[in-house]
């Protein structure tokens, strides 16, 4: 008995299921069986081609062609295109140059230079420059001694002058006012409210105070004695801690005992 068809199909599988397997196999094994055997064949086939035939021709007949002819453009290229005008330059455009520099565009320099540039330069310095700033220095020394200094002298000197006697007087009169309004205010203010401080205000407070003292004391009792009516009797601090003074370890009403003389003590 076959063991696989015996078996029940994994994960609980129906019999459609396990009927169309087998025509899944059947398919598999005559179409792609086949597919897969030429495929590892043609590449084994081409590993081969390229290994033994399209490496070789590369190697040792195409890229030797290649570079040749690499070499011949580049050859031609050069022969067409560089050398000509590398020759023209070198031969003919740098040796004409160097006799036209030499024989004619140096002697017209020195020429131009000689006779036209520096009489030029000489003459505009001479009859342009230095008449331009010498004015430039005699308009500069007109305006100080002219305008500057007498504006100076006789404008910014006084002006100032006046500024700073201003200045102080003004002083002088803020230090009188100020001076005037202190003692108005010590007069007018100041004395008379320590005249009322002292005899209104002090004895008011003394009074206010004399009859506060009674009617607090009087407030507290009756307070104390609603609230004794009201809520029963506190509980009854001992006598030596209620009527203990301030500052004092010892109570009001507790009195020292009676000092024995050294006579009694021996008796």
């Amino acid at each position: 008995m076959n063991t696989e068809t015996s078996q029940p199909a994994p994960g609980g599988e129906g019999c459609l299921v396990g009927a169309l397997r087998i025509p899944v196999k059947i398919v598999a094994l005559l179409v792609v069986l086949p597919v897969r055997v030429v495929w590892d064949l043609l590449t084994a086939l081409g590993r081969l081609l390229h290994r033994y035939v399209l490496k070789p021709v590369l190697t040792h007949l195409v890229e030797p062609v290649l570079r040749a002819l690499g070499w011949l453009v580049t050859t031609l290229v050069k022969v067409v295109f560089v050398w000509p005008w590398v020759g023209l330059w070198r031969y003919v455009l740098r040796p004409v140059g160097s006799w036209l520099y030499a024989r004619l565009l140096a002697p017209i320099g020195r020429v131009l230079y000689v006779y036209v540039l520096r009489p030029l330069a000489l003459v505009t310095w001479r009859y342009v420059l230095v008449p331009a700033g010498r004015a430039l220095i005699w308009l500069a020394e007109a305006i100080h001694r002219y305008l500057l200094l007498p504006l100076h002298r006789y404008v910014l000197t006084p002006l100032g002058k006046a500024l700073a006697r201003a200045w102080h007087v003004a002083g002088l009169i803020t230090g009188a006012l100020w001076r005037a309004v202190k003692w108005s205010g010590r007069v007018l203010i100041g004395w008379p409210a320590a005249q009322v401080y002292r005899y209104v205000l002090t004895p008011a407070g003394h009074l206010v105070r004399a009859v506060w003292r009674p009617v607090r004391d009087t407030v507290r009792e009756v307070r104390a004695e609603v609230r004794r009516a009201l809520f029963g009797t506190p509980p009854v601090e001992p006598t030596r801690s209620r009527a203990r003074t301030l500052g004092s370890t010892t109570a009001a009403g507790n009195t020292p005992a009676p000092e024995i003389s050294l006579h009694e003590r021996q008796g």
